[in-house]
């Protein structure tokens, strides 16, 4: 196991070069960026332009520019945005957290959601609970996660005005003490219970949207593995030595049965976690979603290769770290 865990550790590096190289020829054949820097009118002054690509590091060849950008991340520098004009991880460190505290509570109404519903439906297959969940999980797999944000906000915010609307805080409040950057965690920790009130409920919207996508594939995918498990051999030895029924689906099926889920669970916390970009876009949530569209939108190349590095490493991580929660889960796993 530790040999394993070393060589993928040793192959990271590599494949971040390669999600750094297509990010950044990708983002050049894109456009331009000199119009976002000096604006559309400056242009026409070549001394402008010229000082403009001297000091963003612009001028040179287009490998030139690859070169050096990769010598600076050696170094441990991303660049500095082009609009926010603040070190890019700086930035990145700065929102990453509204984005990890959406991801926990998407995680747990997904996960808690898609388990409890899947086992639910096996255990009532055929009957009119299995049809109501599995249309209730189609609808939230299918259905793009925007346009879903954008009813609920128009339901439950503008219309009935039982939860807030967009943003982490309402507007007339002013953020915690930043200790951990987890709105929720940093009221609790300086005692404002009423802030902490504001902004759990702030992330009710964003993180049911989010994790009704979840529950889709987590029910379905539970409700197929239980199903598959009741019919193997080992239940049915089980049940022929006179254990209990809920003995064999708690301690045996549903055992089995999660091995796939924990795959799909951690996937699923790795998208979430680089790729909330519509919702955070659509709740106005200032997190790494939010930021990684607004640079796309001004042609932010720095930005945008930080948060495509942070995206690869984050699946990168998550992966191995779920790949070794499975081998302790199943045994075949590790001593193969």
């Amino acid at each position: 196991m530790g040999r394993y865990i070393l060589r993928r550790i040793a192959v990271m590096p590599l494949i971040l070069l390669g999600i750094v190289t297509v990010a950044f020829f990708a983002s050049h054949v894109v456009g331009d960026p000199l119009a976002s820097i000096v604006g559309l009118k400056a242009l026409n002054r070549p001394e402008v332009v010229e000082s403009a690509k001297e000091r963003w590091g612009l001028d040179g060849s287009l490998f030139e520019q690859y070169i050096r950008y990769l010598g600076n991340l050696l170094h441990g520098d991303f660049g500095t945005s082009f609009t926010t004009r603040k070190p890019v991880l700086d930035d990145v460190l700065d929102r990453f957290p509204a984005t990890a505290e959406l991801t926990m509570v998407a995680m747990f109404i997904g996960g808690v959601g898609g388990i409890g519903l899947g086992v639910l439906a096996a255990a009532r297959r055929g009957r009119f609970a299995d049809v109501g969940i599995r249309l209730f999980a189609l609808v939230g797999a299918s259905v793009p996660v925007f346009w879903t944000g954008l009813i609920m906000l128009s339901v439950f915010y503008a219309r009935l005005g039982w939860l807030p609307g967009p943003g982490r805080l309402d507007g007339r409040s002013d953020p915690p003490i930043d200790r951990t950057g987890l709105y929720t965690v940093d009221a609790l920790l300086q005692g404002d219970v009423a802030l902490f009130r504001e902004a759990f409920a702030h992330l009710l919207l964003p993180g049911f949207v989010l994790g009704w996508a979840l529950i889709g594939g987590i029910a379905r995918t539970v409700r197929a593995t239980v199903l598959d498990e009741l019919h193997a051999d080992y239940v049915r030895t089980a049940r022929a030595k006179g254990v209990k029924e809920r003995s064999v689906f708690i301690g045996h099926v549903l055992r089995n049965a999660m091995l796939p889920v924990l795959t799909l669970l951690g996937l699923s916390f790795a998208a979430l976690l680089t790729g909330a970009a519509l919702i955070e876009t659509v709740f106005q949530w200032n997190g790494i979603g939010y930021y990684a569209v607004a640079a796309t939108r001004s042609l932010d190349f720095p930005a945008v290769y930080g948060t495509a590095i942070l995206g690869g490493l984050v699946f990168l991580v998550v992966n191995l770290v779920t790949d070794i929660l499975y081998s302790f889960a199943d045994p075949k796993v590790r001593l193969s």
